[in-house]
């Protein structure tokens, strides 16, 4: 029987030991269990950071390109804004039934109009008749013999220039002098 009782008793051990060897496994299995939901749960997390930092990104760039627009939109009305008043007193002119005289006076006023609402927008005309040609802000069509003026001098401007600050939006087209003394001496 005592025979009996160590089998038995090295069976249980064996039984026992091999529970514990169970546990250790379970103990394995469920820790990286654990870990692992643990990592899903990051990943998860991860995922919707990325995915409201995408929606953010595609918010501000919608945010932007809207204030963009708005910005163009405010730069063309102030721009085209004081022009209406011009267009008014142009129409304004053409229905009047007065004598040419009159109607160039009209349009005079107007020209002056139009020069203020550039000058504003600090459009400046290019200075020609009088000065010296400069390829930069002239345009030649032409070229007059003349021993009254020095050589290269504008002596008529055909079409004005116009200058925004110091940049050139065109160049004025102008008839120059052509002095042969002056280019011979």
């Amino acid at each position: 029987m005592q025979d009996e009782t160590t089998v038995q008793a090295v069976q249980e051990g064996e039984v026992v030991a091999g529970s514990d060897e169970q546990q250790s496994a379970q103990d394995g299995a469920s820790a990286a269990q654990v870990e692992l939901e643990q990592v899903k749960g990051e990943r998860d997390q991860l995922l919707d950071r990325l995915a409201r930092l995408q929606a953010e990104f595609d918010n501000a760039r919608k945010r932007e390109a809207k204030e963009r627009q708005d910005a163009r939109d405010y730069t063309v009305s102030s721009t085209v804004e004081p022009f209406l008043g011009v267009m008014d007193n142009f129409q304004l002119a053409l229905k009047s039934g007065g004598s040419a005289e009159q109607l160039r006076s009209g349009v005079e006023l107007i020209l002056k109009q139009m020069e203020d609402v550039l000058r504003g927008l600090n459009v400046v005309p290019v200075e020609s008749v009088g000065e010296q040609f400069d390829p930069r802000v002239h345009e030649a069509l032409g070229s007059v013999e003349t021993k009254e003026f020095p050589d290269h001098q504008v002596l008529e401007e055909i079409r004005r220039g116009y200058k925004i600050r110091e940049k050139l939006l065109r160049p004025a087209l102008v008839k120059i002098a052509s002095n042969h003394a002056v280019v011979n001496d």
